[in-house]
């Protein structure tokens, strides 16, 4: 997962919006730089290390939880426990062997970025869970859901930027 942290002067948080960081980023090219703060430093170990208690807290695999992917497992996982064991023509055994299959492919491996594409369009006009089913079996089984390796590999945080703003 990618990550932004908002650190203030105290080393709290000032936001974990992703929109409302990069909107505070936002300058001109023009803008001249000011010097380094001396607490730049022990800022950006604040700001990883809230990162990384918030990745512990989710549980990790999933991601955020407002993420694509951590809202179509949620509500896959609802629609099927509201299914039960409820037998008919649309909900057979295979149908529901296939719903498990789909929500440990969630959980194990990362979206397609063009399944994430569909999932927020999808989530963002309201669709209903059972419509929300049918296109996550529809996307694993034309391939299209998760980047499936053989073995996910463990990555350590890996810090790319930092920015001191005032």
């Amino acid at each position: 997962n990618d990550a932004l942290a908002w650190i203030d002067q105290q080393g709290r948080s000032v936001t974990q919006s992703q929109l409302a960081i990069l909107k505070a980023a936002a300058c001109s090219a023009h803008t001249e730089a000011l010097p380094r703060s001396e607490l730049h430093h022990a800022l950006t170990a604040a700001g990883m290390q809230q990162i990384l208690d918030e990745e512990k807290s989710w549980g990790g695999a999933l991601g955020r939880p407002s993420s694509a992917r951590f809202k179509a497992y949620e509500r896959l996982k609802r629609y099927r426990e509201r299914l039960g064991n409820h037998r008919d023509l649309f909900r057979s055994e295979v149908y529901l062997r296939d719903i498990e299959r789909t929500l440990e492919e969630l959980y194990r491996y990362p979206l397609c970025q063009t399944a994430t594409d569909a999932l927020n369009r999808q989530l963002k006009s309201g669709v209903e869970d059972q419509r929300l089913a049918e296109l996550l079996l529809g996307l694993r089984e034309d391939g299209r859901l998760c980047v499936i390796t053989e073995e996910q590999p463990q990555h350590e945080p890996k810090l790319i930027c930092t920015m001191g703003l005032i």
